[in-house]
């Protein structure tokens, strides 16, 4: 499946150094900053600084050494801000939408990490589902 990257959306421009952000975390290939519109007391935005659109894409083409930076720097950003369970933190939530019916309104691949307070369920039920 081929997918067309946007070079100009806002991920594209901050990995190019366009825009600021706050950053929590940087390697060669991962990028971790605080969202501008917090959606929780803590709430992290971790961003390949390769051109993939969204989860599956990244998962398909990413080099084994892309994956592995990104999930290490998540898991490194959840223990440093005590979020893990494992350690002194009451839990976290990971999000990644993909698409129209998620909702994407970034077109590159980026994970939120969310906790700081009790979240709720992710979704309600809906008649139909």
């Amino acid at each position: 499946m081929g997918y067309a990257y946007d070079d100009q959306n806002i991920f594209a421009k901050i990995l190019r150094g366009e825009i600021p952000n706050k950053t929590i975390a940087e390697t060669e290939h991962t990028l971790a900053f605080a969202d501008i519109y917090p959606q929780a007391p803590v709430h992290i935005l971790v961003i390949p600084k390769g051109a993939y659109v969204c989860f599956d894409h990244f998962a398909a083409e990413a080099s084994d050494a892309e994956i592995v930076d990104f999930h290490r720097v998540a898991a490194r950003i959840c223990a440093d801000l005590n979020l893990a369970p494992g350690g002194d933190g009451d839990g976290y939530r990971t999000l990644s939408n993909a698409g129209a019916h998620a909702v994407q309104d970034v077109p590159h691949y980026h994970m939120h990490i969310l906790g700081g307070r009790p979240l709720g369920p992710m979704l309600t039920r809906r008649e139909g589902a």
